[in-house]
Protein backbone atom coordinates (compact mmCIF):
# COMPACT_ATOMS: atom_id res chain seq x y z
CA UNK A 1 0.00 0.00 0.00
CA UNK A 2 0.88 3.55 -0.66
CA UNK A 3 2.12 5.46 2.08
CA UNK A 4 2.28 9.45 2.02
CA UNK A 5 4.93 11.42 4.17
CA UNK A 6 3.09 13.71 6.46
CA UNK A 7 4.79 16.89 7.20
CA UNK A 8 5.80 15.34 11.00
CA UNK A 9 7.67 12.64 9.51
CA UNK A 10 5.52 10.08 9.67
CA UNK A 11 4.00 7.94 6.70
CA UNK A 12 0.59 7.77 6.86
CA UNK A 13 -1.48 5.17 4.74
CA UNK A 14 -4.06 7.28 2.86
CA UNK A 15 -5.96 4.00 1.47
CA UNK A 16 -5.98 2.29 4.54
CA UNK A 17 -7.53 5.29 6.38
CA UNK A 18 -10.06 6.39 3.85
CA UNK A 19 -11.65 2.89 3.97
CA UNK A 20 -11.23 2.82 8.06
CA UNK A 21 -13.58 5.68 7.52
CA UNK A 22 -15.83 4.37 5.57
CA UNK A 23 -16.22 1.38 7.65
CA UNK A 24 -16.65 3.16 10.51
CA UNK A 25 -18.87 5.52 9.31
CA UNK A 26 -20.91 2.71 7.89
CA UNK A 27 -21.05 1.03 11.04
CA UNK A 28 -21.58 4.54 13.02
CA UNK A 29 -24.73 5.35 10.92
CA UNK A 30 -26.31 2.36 11.43
CA UNK A 31 -25.98 1.78 15.15
CA UNK A 32 -26.83 5.35 15.67
CA UNK A 33 -29.78 4.32 13.52
CA UNK A 34 -30.81 1.45 15.25
CA UNK A 35 -30.57 2.93 18.90
CA UNK A 36 -32.48 5.80 18.02
CA UNK A 37 -35.45 3.70 17.17
CA UNK A 38 -35.08 0.89 19.46
CA UNK A 39 -34.41 2.49 22.64
CA UNK A 40 -34.09 6.10 21.86
CA UNK A 41 -37.66 6.44 21.07
CA UNK A 42 -37.05 8.47 18.06
CA UNK A 43 -37.18 7.60 14.50
CA UNK A 44 -34.63 5.86 12.53
CA UNK A 45 -35.07 8.99 10.25
CA UNK A 46 -34.25 11.51 12.61
CA UNK A 47 -29.76 11.08 12.58
CA UNK A 48 -30.00 10.88 8.99
CA UNK A 49 -32.33 14.29 8.75
CA UNK A 50 -29.75 15.89 11.89
CA UNK A 51 -26.63 15.19 9.65
CA UNK A 52 -28.38 16.39 6.61
CA UNK A 53 -29.40 19.82 8.39
CA UNK A 54 -25.79 20.73 8.05
CA UNK A 55 -25.92 21.35 4.57
CA UNK A 56 -29.64 21.52 3.68
CA UNK A 57 -30.42 24.08 6.86
CA UNK A 58 -32.80 23.05 9.43
CA UNK A 59 -35.69 22.75 7.47
CA UNK A 60 -35.34 19.40 6.64
CA UNK A 61 -35.36 18.22 10.78
CA UNK A 62 -38.29 16.57 11.90
CA UNK A 63 -40.70 16.33 12.29
CA UNK A 64 -41.84 14.75 10.37
CA UNK A 65 -38.60 12.27 10.69
CA UNK A 66 -39.33 10.57 7.64
CA UNK A 67 -37.43 8.51 4.73
CA UNK A 68 -36.69 11.28 1.86
CA UNK A 69 -34.34 10.10 -0.80
CA UNK A 70 -32.74 13.29 -0.89
CA UNK A 71 -32.22 13.96 2.58
CA UNK A 72 -31.02 10.74 3.45
CA UNK A 73 -28.25 10.87 -0.02
CA UNK A 74 -27.42 14.04 1.11
CA UNK A 75 -26.58 12.91 4.88
CA UNK A 76 -24.63 9.89 3.53
CA UNK A 77 -22.44 12.43 1.37
CA UNK A 78 -21.81 14.70 4.37
CA UNK A 79 -21.37 11.61 7.04
CA UNK A 80 -18.96 9.60 4.95
CA UNK A 81 -16.94 13.15 3.44
CA UNK A 82 -16.86 13.96 7.41
CA UNK A 83 -15.86 10.13 8.34
CA UNK A 84 -12.96 10.11 5.74
CA UNK A 85 -11.61 13.14 7.43
CA UNK A 86 -12.12 12.16 10.97
CA UNK A 87 -10.13 8.67 10.04
CA UNK A 88 -7.16 10.32 8.62
CA UNK A 89 -6.62 12.60 11.57
CA UNK A 90 -7.31 9.41 13.58
CA UNK A 91 -4.76 7.39 11.11
CA UNK A 92 -2.16 10.05 11.96
CA UNK A 93 -2.11 9.88 15.64
CA UNK A 94 -2.23 6.06 16.15
CA UNK A 95 0.24 5.28 12.69
CA UNK A 96 2.82 4.09 14.84
CA UNK A 97 0.73 2.67 17.91
CA UNK A 98 0.68 -0.85 19.26
CA UNK A 99 -2.64 -2.60 18.40
CA UNK A 100 -4.00 -2.29 21.65
CA UNK A 101 -2.81 1.19 22.12
CA UNK A 102 -4.62 2.44 19.30
CA UNK A 103 -8.14 1.12 19.78
CA UNK A 104 -8.10 2.78 23.10
CA UNK A 105 -6.84 5.64 21.61
CA UNK A 106 -9.78 5.10 18.84
CA UNK A 107 -12.45 5.53 22.16
CA UNK A 108 -10.72 8.38 23.56
CA UNK A 109 -11.14 10.05 19.88
CA UNK A 110 -14.53 9.18 19.58
CA UNK A 111 -15.58 11.16 23.02
CA UNK A 112 -13.64 14.00 21.94
CA UNK A 113 -15.31 13.90 18.25
CA UNK A 114 -18.68 13.62 20.70
CA UNK A 115 -17.99 16.68 23.00
CA UNK A 116 -16.38 18.72 19.69
CA UNK A 117 -19.79 17.92 17.73
CA UNK A 118 -22.17 17.94 20.27
CA UNK A 119 -20.94 20.81 22.59
CA UNK A 120 -18.32 22.75 20.01
CA UNK A 121 -20.77 22.93 17.10
CA UNK A 122 -23.67 23.55 18.66
CA UNK A 123 -22.77 27.15 18.10
CA UNK A 124 -22.85 26.87 14.28
CA UNK A 125 -25.74 23.61 14.42
CA UNK A 126 -27.83 24.26 17.32
CA UNK A 127 -30.21 21.12 16.21
CA UNK A 128 -27.04 19.04 17.92
CA UNK A 129 -28.09 20.08 21.81
CA UNK A 130 -30.83 17.82 21.16
CA UNK A 131 -28.97 14.60 20.31
CA UNK A 132 -26.67 14.78 23.50
CA UNK A 133 -26.98 11.55 24.62
CA UNK A 134 -25.73 7.89 25.68
CA UNK A 135 -26.30 7.21 21.99
CA UNK A 136 -24.54 9.61 20.83
CA UNK A 137 -22.08 8.80 23.01
CA UNK A 138 -21.52 5.33 22.34
CA UNK A 139 -21.99 5.66 18.50
CA UNK A 140 -19.00 7.76 18.77
CA UNK A 141 -16.64 5.69 20.87
CA UNK A 142 -17.92 3.05 18.58
CA UNK A 143 -16.38 4.80 15.16
CA UNK A 144 -13.08 5.82 16.87
CA UNK A 145 -12.26 2.25 18.03
CA UNK A 146 -13.96 1.19 14.80
CA UNK A 147 -11.58 3.50 12.67
CA UNK A 148 -8.47 2.35 14.84
CA UNK A 149 -9.25 -1.46 14.33
CA UNK A 150 -9.43 -1.32 10.57
CA UNK A 151 -6.84 0.83 9.98
CA UNK A 152 -4.52 -0.78 12.29
CA UNK A 153 -5.87 -4.07 10.44
CA UNK A 154 -5.18 -3.23 7.28
CA UNK A 155 -1.59 -1.94 8.24
CA UNK A 156 -0.79 -5.60 9.45
CA UNK A 157 -2.13 -7.22 6.79
CA UNK A 158 -0.70 -4.97 4.31
CA UNK A 159 3.03 -5.57 5.88
CA UNK A 160 3.66 -8.91 4.91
Amino acid sequence: MERHQTTSGLKLNVKAAVIAGLIAGAIFMVLEMLLVATVGGGSAWGPPRMIAAIALGQGVLPPPATFDFGIVMTAMGVHFLLSVVFALVLAWVIERMSAGAALLVGAVFGLLLYLVNFYGMTAVFPWFAMARNWISIFSHVVFGVIAAWAYQSSLRRNSY
